[in-house]
């Protein structure tokens, strides 16, 4: 024997129409009126946007960033990438091996500061700064730090890679041979206000450094 299932509602058809017309716009305006709430509250989450137009520069406490781990904030629209490398990284850094598979490895294409310009590519060792878009078409590079045999691309050996079109970085943001990206990702102007705070697009006191001299793409 089967069992029907009929509408507990006696109400008419017109009634039924009417009645779904006033829950779609309390519904409505109940969404509108949450998103209004929230405004102000995203607006406090992310620098004011004359700051961003203006490339006005940001700050960032070191003590969110954990060691091996990632930070990222926005500087000119721009991801910056922020890393804490362990001393193992910095060791991996250096590796021979893994020099021979960079195309850059000496940063002798001006990708950085002149007080970045060094095999780590950063002010200190353990703290990278760099700009998370990918030099090849603007892609955002995804954090995979810890080598694999297979994953993200075969015999990984940790850094970023470009999901896009497959190019790949080491952890100072130097790009390897034969992939679509042509240059190093860039390392804005930073310096340090305190042991434990840095301070994104602004060079240190008494240097210099236009990036707009890099090369993005």
């Amino acid at each position: 024997m089967s069992t029907e299932i009929r509408p507990v509602s006696n109400a008419s058809s017109a009634e039924r129409t009417r009645r779904d017309v006033l829950f779609t716009a309390t519904g409505v305006m109940s969404a509108v009126a949450a998103g209004a709430a929230l405004v102000p509250l995203i607006g406090q989450m992310n620098p004011d946007a004359a700051t961003l137009a203006a490339g006005g520069p940001i700050d960032l406490d070191l003590g969110e960033v954990e060691p091996g781990g990632q930070v990222v904030v926005l500087w000119r629209h721009r991801p910056i990438f922020v890393v804490f490398r362990t001393a193992e990284t910095l060791k991996a850094l250096q590796d021979p091996r893994l020099l021979k598979e960079l195309a850059d490895p000496q940063s002798e294409e001006l990708q950085q500061p002149p007080y970045a310009n060094n095999w780590h590519r950063s002010l200190t060792p353990e703290i990278a700064v760099l700009v998370g878009v990918c030099t090849h078409l603007g892609c955002i590079p995804q954090f995979d730090p810890l080598p694999n045999a297979v994953d993200p691309a075969p015999n990984w050996l940790g850094g970023y890679f470009c999901p896009c079109h497959g190019s790949k970085f080491d952890l100072a943001g130097r790009v390897f041979r034969d992939v679509p990206a042509p240059y190093n990702l860039p390392v804005p102007p930073y310096h340090f206000l305190t042991d434990t705070t840095i301070r994104i697009g602004e060079n240190p006191p008494n240097a210099s450094f236009d990036f707009s001299t890099i090369r993005q793409m």
